[in-house]
């Protein structure tokens, strides 16, 4: 039985890579170690409805500090990824059979945790016909039923090996924000995220709009890795053409010293400069920090993202009426 915890089980596409140097973190990287009262309480619930969070899972910097707050994001259909991108430290492999009670564990544990607004991802799934998309309808519903007031916010994978009708399950069950992260700039695909397509991705975001309009959609980004500012403005525009709502942009981390290496440490000013580029082109919502994540901070800024969109439809009216 292979050892998860040991890198070089947890990844063994990564075995024959070359060793990276883990460069020392900037002072504005740091974070504190994981602990209290709040985060005890959100680990004790996730290990009692045997959940798996992205959270542990990707080694995410801020573990600590969302849940001591009792925020999580869950990642379903289990803990084993069926891809092997280089930035990410989620297990590889041939996942195990899905658990056909898992929605309703989690359902139960957003009850307990009383939450109001949920992020939901998973690992992908090219070994399932659907990729998961009935996996995550089933999840995004079974919460629905147990709280119906909570938000529900989730992050998918490309379900690229899958018929269109995947994606349309998943839009059909009408969560909250449709997440699905480009990662990286297109010309960086083949080293970072090989299995995936710059395009097919960009063009799943899209659909969900054309789908169901009245979904928000959300997307994030990498930087670090190696791209440069003009790549990123440029896939800002492409996520703007595909309609796009909310941008994330975060510094990328390494993993591990057999994980994709760490260009440089993008500065603070540079992240508030690419917000200011983002809202310029007329997203809704940018979190743009070192620190970002996908579900960092999720609940507040959706909140955020209704308020505005609310006022980008006050103002058509009101322009359509001069």
């Amino acid at each position: 039985m292979r050892n998860l915890k040991n890198p070089s089980e947890r990844h063994p596409e990564k075995a024959h890579r070359p060793d990276n140097p883990q460069p020392k973190k900037p002072d504005w990287i740091r974070v504190r170690a994981p602990g209290g009262k709040g985060y005890a309480q959100t680990r004790r619930i996730m290990r009692e409805h045997g959940l798996s969070t992205v959270c542990e899972e990707a080694g995410c910097p801020n573990v600590g500090e969302c849940w001591n707050l009792g925020h999580a994001t869950m990642m379903i259909m289990g803990d084993i990824c069926t891809r092997g991108c280089t930035f990410c430290n989620i297990a590889t492999g041939r996942p195990d059979a899905l658990d056909l009670f898992e929605p309703g564990r989690v359902a139960d544990a957003v009850a307990r945790l009383g939450l109001r607004h949920v992020v939901i991802t998973s690992v992908d799934r090219d070994d399932l016909e659907d990729g998961g998309a009935e996996h995550f309808a089933r999840t995004i519903r079974a919460i629905r039923h147990r709280c119906p007031e909570t938000t529900i916010e989730i992050l998918t994978p490309d379900f690229l090996k899958c018929t269109p009708d995947a994606l349309e399950a998943v839009v059909a069950a009408r969560p909250d924000v449709f997440n699905h992260n480009l990662e990286t700039v297109p010309g960086l695909y083949p080293e970072v995220r090989p299995g995936a397509r710059y395009f097919h991705s960009l063009r799943l975001l899209q659909r969900v709009k054309e789908i169901d309009p009245a979904i928000f959609t959300k997307s994030g980004l990498m930087v670090g890795l190696g791209e440069t500012r003009q790549q990123v403005l440029q896939v800002m525009d492409d996520m703007r053409a595909a309609d796009v709502d909310f941008l994330t942009i975060g510094q990328y981390l390494q993993p591990t010293s057999k994980h994709h290496a760490v260009d440089r440490f993008v500065t603070p000013e540079e992240f508030a400069a690419y917000e200011s580029a983002a809202f310029g082109k007329g997203f809704l919502m940018v979190s743009a920090t070192p620190l970002t994540r996908s579900s960092y901070h999720a609940g507040d800024d959706f909140a955020r993202l209704r308020i505005a969109r609310t006022r980008q439809l006050t103002a058509g009216v009101q322009g359509g009426g001069a």
